[in-house]
């Protein structure tokens, strides 16, 4: 979207922003300036003692009230309202700005289509609600999958994988991933979090904020079968381990 838009008209969002900014700060004593800074400090506070249940309660409050009075800053809400005015704007140009190619093939040629089959996903998208694979053998097929709240348990002991590489993408909001592999398996991690620990084939990480971790065996790029973990999360755990 922003591509789309020249310097000037950058500058002047930036300028009034800033403007709105300062009026809020000068006529309006910095109410929500100083919340969002006394939630930042809640929230400094209560991940410091996330191990403990006040401190998870003190940490979460501070998110909620931080979120809260950012949000009601006359600034941000300026910024908010002009993104989605240059959304709506530059997605109506693109509309009418696109261009259509249709090939054109000669009566002497031949259209060849392909045969596709559809394969079941082995999992589905939930929003809500705990996924886990079979506790009996199944085929494996890749996963990509994407949720909001609940756990995601994925046992590759109890299929065969393919003499390729297999993927896992994982996208969730809250809620804890915990996926199984074989000794005989390499593997390929590369985890983004927000809040949250990871166990990852013995490596320890007691605090993630805002974090991406990778690690891979030593024979990944040379042995197979080997699996590929790409995972997010907003708030939760995950465990990679062997079985």
């Amino acid at each position: 979207m922003f591509k789309r838009l020249n310097t000037d008209t950058l500058n002047w969002i930036l300028i009034i922003g800033v403007i709105l900014f300062v009026i809020e700060l000068a006529f309006f004593h910095g109410g929500m300036i100083a919340s969002a800074l006394f939630s930042g400090i809640l929230i400094y506070v209560g991940w410091k003692k996330f191990n403990r249940l006040w401190g998870k309660i003190v940490f979460w409050l501070g998110v909620v009230g931080a979120v809260f009075a950012v949000l009601n800053m006359l600034a941000v809400r300026f910024l908010i309202i002009a993104a989605i005015v240059l959304f709506i704007i530059n997605y109506s140009k693109s509309k009418k700005e696109a261009e259509f190619i249709k090939p054109t093939l000669s009566i002497d040629q031949e259209v060849i289509i392909d045969p596709v089959v559809q394969v079941k996903p082995l999992f589905d998208h939930k929003i809500f609600d705990d996924q886990k694979t079979e506790d009996t053998a199944y085929q494996w097929r890749d996963v990509n999958i994407h949720g909001a709240f609940g756990d995601r348990v994925i046992d590759l002991s109890n299929t065969v994988l393919p003499n390729d590489t297999a993927v896992i993408s994982i996208r969730h909001l809250v809620g804890n991933i915990e996926i199984y592999v074989p000794y005989e398996v390499e593997v390929s991690i590369h985890h983004s979090s927000i809040f949250g620990r990871a166990h990852i084939l013995g490596e320890q990480n007691w605090k993630l904020m805002n974090q991406s971790l990778f690690y891979q065996t030593e024979k990944y790029d040379s042995a197979l079968p080997r699996v590929k973990i790409i995972t997010s999360l907003l708030s939760g755990d995950i465990e990679v381990k062997r079985i």
